[in-house]
């Protein structure tokens, strides 16, 4: 695709309102140390991007700096503005939101932006590709607007969503796939016995109060586990650490969490 200098594309060129899109779909840098969690909603549907601005402005701790219609102004306006969290829809005219989540988290000026996917969930089959192209976590466009809110805090803080469903719908990615020699051995033979036995639970979908529960160790420890696996494995958050821990072999397909005390090997 060719991009003009100003990262635009010659359709946006030709299209006026798009051209704007920047002041026209209300981009606003807010200044520092105001404390709200910042956030860019990517959308072609004006619609769908009004009622989600309606509703992130309805949370005092959260607040919407800018809006985008396609995959292009969406990494244009995260570039600009640093946003902490972009609500992306995945099919978008021109860019679509897999590629725009790629640059997002592959350009060092926006690696800290996190990426939450709203999509129509039982009709996108790109749940696998988009974790693997920097997505922190997913949300379908009808659930609950408290959940969303939710959602956007817990991806800002770091954190990764992954729910059941979507867990679900890696191992069913996984099982599709043709046998191939697991990735990533070298970066397995670094961890130590706990840390895979955790890295099996995150790819579980359990959270770290469950983990501990289930390994019988404090909170505090699981995340000291979690945070050594994320440098070690080079992921970004427990989204990237569930698509190394399949892509490795560490886990596979309709095995379930692992229990205190077994081994998988």
């Amino acid at each position: 695709m060719m991009v003009t200098a100003d990262g635009s594309t010659p359709a946006e060129s030709h299209d006026g309102l798009r051209n704007r899109a920047d002041s026209d779909y209300g981009s606003r840098p807010l200044s520092a140390g105001d404390g709200r969690v910042r956030v860019l909603i990517a959308d072609d549907e004006a619609l769908v991007r009004a009622g989600f601005r309606a509703l992130v402005e309805s949370a005092p701790d959260l607040t919407v700096i800018a809006e985008a219609g396609t995959g292009a102004q969406a990494v244009r306006l995260a570039r600009h503005l640093r946003p902490d969290v972009v609500l992306m829809d995945i099919r978008m005219p021109i860019m679509d939101g897999l590629e725009a989540m790629r640059i997002i988290a592959a350009d060092p000026g926006t690696a800290a932006t996190r990426v939450l996917v709203v999509t129509t969930f039982d009709q996108d089959e790109h749940v696998f590709a988009a974790l693997r192209g920097g997505a922190s976590g997913f949300v379908l466009k009808d659930t609950r607007p408290e959940d969303l809110l939710a959602a956007i805090r817990i991806v800002a803080a770091g954190d990764a969503l992954l729910t059941p469903s979507v867990t679900r719908r890696l191992i069913v990615e996984f099982a599709q796939r043709p046998q191939r020699p697991a990735a990533r051995g070298e970066e397995l033979t670094r961890l130590t016995e706990r840390e895979r036995e955790v890295l099996i639970q995150v790819a579980a979908g359990l959270s770290n109060s469950e983990i501990a529960r289930r390994l019988f160790v404090g909170v505090t420890t699981v995340k000291t586990h979690v945070s050594r696996l994320l440098t070690k494995l080079g992921a970004r958050d427990r989204a990237q650490l569930v698509v190394a821990a399949y892509e490795s072999g560490v886990v596979f397909p309709g095995a379930g969490p692992l229990a205190p005390g077994s081994d998988r090997s």
